[in-house]
């Protein structure tokens, strides 16, 4: 099984809404033992120790003389990762100094064009300097790296900023000097993994930082690789490939298997990245929403915002559902995916005359120009009722030299068109449902075929079944640009609102994730199916898992020329600068439904780099504005010591508010009326307050609101901000009246500050529960 977002589109959300056991969970319930994470309280260590790793030792050892320790934490937590009994683990968690003992959890892995499509154009005109941005060190947490790759040329690269002090780990098929002053550190971490699934068969994979799936290549290329020529997937999507800081460094940190990505070397890559001196952190990884304080992304994130280090990650893949995002913590940055203006064409010809527009990346022999016999899968299916065309499941005399119609679901889209090539069909067309509906991800199949959305789908259906001899034609289209409108929200993007803390919207914004074209591994297909023999040096994909590195590497270009900015300040500039609406003033549009998205789907906004660089005013927030955030939530000092190793309590004296936390957007959660269908109930006012600092020029900057809902009342306290110095903080509040609504109804409103050249935008997103 190969980790490629490509499958995991469907089956991810399937395995996190269903609970269904994974063949990892199902080997290791097998097992009287499993990986635990245990968290300990620094402050309360016996003076008889000389060292935490003593202590933590001993405790280990007093529940069990066998217990197998498999980290110790430095930075991410006061802790370690051990194997238990869960009667050694409930033993454990009952010792002095035992903050928490938390079982392992498995997270899932949730470009030639995308330069130009942002605007940075074919030169560097708009940023600064190169030398500034080869200081900053991207690090990607993710399946490892290729690094014999053209992306990772270090040609007119200077020397490895002093500061770093990475390694390059040798392993299985990767030695130390794989590394250079593109690629400055590679490091593994499979402890967790090989607790769960076993010994790791190093005949599947490397145990190494190798990337023998093609995702990590895919991320670490696209956040950061060299400006590559003359790239493509089988000559679509030619041009020159680079990744969003092509002077950047890049830092692998391999904690992704074939069975997914193990909490405990999760929380070791993270560790290691602060030690080593990465100044950015991109991790497209994500699993369910759950508290922080048992969250190692978020607990490992915290750690690294309180080093200065930004911390992207993916909004995850199981939209259009609301509330499905992850990765919902106020220091990350969590990104959703749009389109580009990119496409790849193919067609559909019926017998009737009637001609249909999919999407393919098939490159080899096509069919005959002339029509071929079309079946469903429902109707050749050797299993009642199967339509997905599951490997084996198809009727070789039904299908045999025929174009077969397989639904989406329930396997990899380009496995389906192997199930119907081995069951003697010559092609395939790939028909979305109500699930996916027009969202038209583009694949390298190894059969003629295509993918459709649901309309053209279901009338292609509809030919076949009221016709008695349906035929059809395929034909491609190759690579077609300036597509409109664009971008577009992706249906698969994961949405808002935030369930685990309804007052700050996520996710925060969306960059391109649909059909990049990105550097791959040389040890699999473009499909990762172990049936595909080619190879290729560049790979088109899709998810929020290739949205994320743009969004890191543009944080890697902006840290390059504000040095002194904290993850905070780059975030809000990426945020507020962010634009909603295309040139014609129409608001970008979601691909699910066809209609205006909105900010529970785009968070601000798509990025804008160049804007990005020059805010004028930044949302920015400190370590003590996180604390302060926790203290809002109720947290305990206990549960607080978990997320950010601190010993703090909060001030009693003090009325913490999620409302008056420094965040780039607003999310308004208000009550409805009470009573069956709604009672009249009176106007619910609620008032949130904000600080801005200035990182521009000297200016006055006044406020403007527009909004959806003409019963939404919304004053803005003052009205005119003066800023006469750099860093200078002027704050404001903005209070909220509006007249209750029926339960699940939403609304949305934008504020901006302006001085005239600069436009700092706020999203404000209202929902009724």
């Amino acid at each position: 099984m190969k980790i490629l977002i490509l499958k995991f589109l469907h089956v991810v959300l399937l395995l996190i809404l269903h609970g269904q056991s994974t063949a990892a969970e199902k080997k290791t319930q097998h097992h009287s033992k499993k990986t635990y994470i245990i968290h300990m309280d620094k402050s309360i260590m016996p003076a008889s120790f000389s060292n935490h790793l003593h202590w933590y030792d001993s405790s280990l050892k007093s529940v069990s003389d066998s217990a197998e320790m498999l980290y110790t934490y430095q930075h991410v937590a006061h802790g370690f990762a051990a194997i238990l009994t869960a009667q050694e683990a409930d033993l454990l968690a009952k010792q002095p100094g035992i903050l928490s003992v938390i079982p392992e959890i498995r997270y899932e892995l949730h470009t030639t064009r995308t330069p130009q499509f942002l605007g940075l154009g074919t030169t560097n005109a708009h940023f600064p300097a190169s030398d500034k941005q080869s200081d900053v060190i991207i690090g990607i947490l993710d399946t490892g790296v290729w690094p014999e790759h053209k992306s990772f040329d270090d040609t007119g690269l200077g020397p490895v900023p002093a500061s770093w002090k990475g390694q390059c780990e040798a392993g299985k098929n990767f030695t130390a000097s794989k590394c250079n002053r593109k690629l400055v550190g590679a490091r593994f971490f499979s402890n967790g993994y090989e607790a769960a699934f076993g010994p790791i068969d190093e005949a599947s994979e490397s145990k190494s930082p190798r990337d023998d799936d093609g995702h990590g290549t895919h991320t670490a290329t696209t956040a950061g690789g060299s400006a590559v020529a003359g790239a493509s997937l089988f000559g679509f999507a030619s041009g020159t490939a680079r990744g969003m800081a092509p002077q950047a460094r890049v830092a692998a940190y391999k904690v992704c298997w074939q069975g997914g990505c193990f909490s405990s070397d999760i929380a070791a890559g993270i560790d290691k990245a602060i030690e080593d001196g990465v100044n950015i952190l991109s991790m497209s990884i994500g699993g369910g929403l759950t508290n922080y304080y048992r969250d190692i992304i978020a607990i490992g994130a915290f750690s690294a915002m309180s080093r200065g280090i930004l911390v992207s990650t993916s909004a995850g893949n199981a939209g259009p559902a609301p509330g499905s995002l992850s990765n919902a913590a106020p220091w990350i940055t969590t990104v959703g995916a749009g389109t580009l203006d990119r496409n790849f064409p193919a067609y559909v010809t019926l017998g009737d005359g009637y001609r249909y527009n999919g999407v393919s990346l098939y490159s080899g022999k096509p069919l005959p120009d002339s029509p071929v016999p079309l079946v469903y899968a429902g109707n050749a299916s050797s299993e009642s009722g199967e339509n997905h065309c599951q490997m084996g499941s198809l009727s070789r005399s039904k299908v045999a030299r025929k174009i077969v119609i397989c639904d989406r679901g329930g396997s990899p889209r380009a496995e389906k068109g192997l199930a119907v090539k081995y069951a003697g069909g010559i092609g395939m067309i790939l028909a979305n449902n109500a699930e996916f509906g027009e969202e038209l991800l583009a694949d390298s199949h190894l059969i003629p075929a295509l993918s459709l959305g649901q309309k053209s789908s279901d009338a292609v259906k509809k030919y076949v079944f009221s016709n008695p001899t349906p035929t059809v034609k395929i034909s491609f289209g190759g690579t077609q640009l300036g597509v409109e409108p664009s971008p577009v929200v992706a249906a698969f993007s994961s949405r808002g609102p935030n369930l685990l803390a309804p007052k700050i919207l996520k996710p925060d914004l969306i960059a391109p994730g649909v059909n990049i074209l990105a550097g791959w591994t040389g040890a699999v297909g473009p499909t990762g199916l172990d049936m595909d023999a080619r190879r290729v040096d560049f790979n088109i994909i899709s998810g929020t898992s290739m949205s994320c590195p743009h969004i890191s590497g543009l944080a890697a270009i902006l840290k390059g020329a504000h040095p002194e900015w904290s993850p905070a300040a780059i975030r809000s500039s990426l945020m507020t600068t962010a634009y909603r609406a295309y040139k014609n003033g129409q608001t970008i549009q979601d691909v699910a439904t066809g209609q205006a998205a909105s900010p529970f789907d785009y968070g601000a906004g798509h990025v804008d780099p160049v804007a990005a660089l020059n805010p004028g005013l930044v949302y920015d927030a400190t370590v003590d504005d996180y604390l302060g955030f926790l203290c809002a939530l109720n947290y305990s000092s206990t549960q607080i010591k978990l997320v950010t190793r601190r010993e703090f309590t909060c001030d009693s004296s003090k009325h913490h508010r999620v409302e008056d936390f420094n965040y780039p957007s607003f999310a308004v959660p208000l009550e409805t009326a009470s009573g069956i269908g709604g009672g009249s109930k009176a106007p619910t006012s609620v008032q949130y307050k904000r600080t801005l600092t200035n990182v521009g020029t000297p200016g006055t900057y006044k406020v403007s609101v527009s909004s959806q809902s003409l019963s939404m009342k919304i004053v803005v306290e003052p009205q005119t901000l003066n800023f006469e110095r750099l860093y200078e903080k002027q704050s404001f509040t903005v209070t909220f009246t509006s007249a209750s609504m029926p339960s699940g109804t939403t609304s949305f409103a934008h504020l901006e500050w302006s001085d005239g050249s600069h436009i700092v935008g706020s999203p404000i997103a209202f929902s009724w529960t």
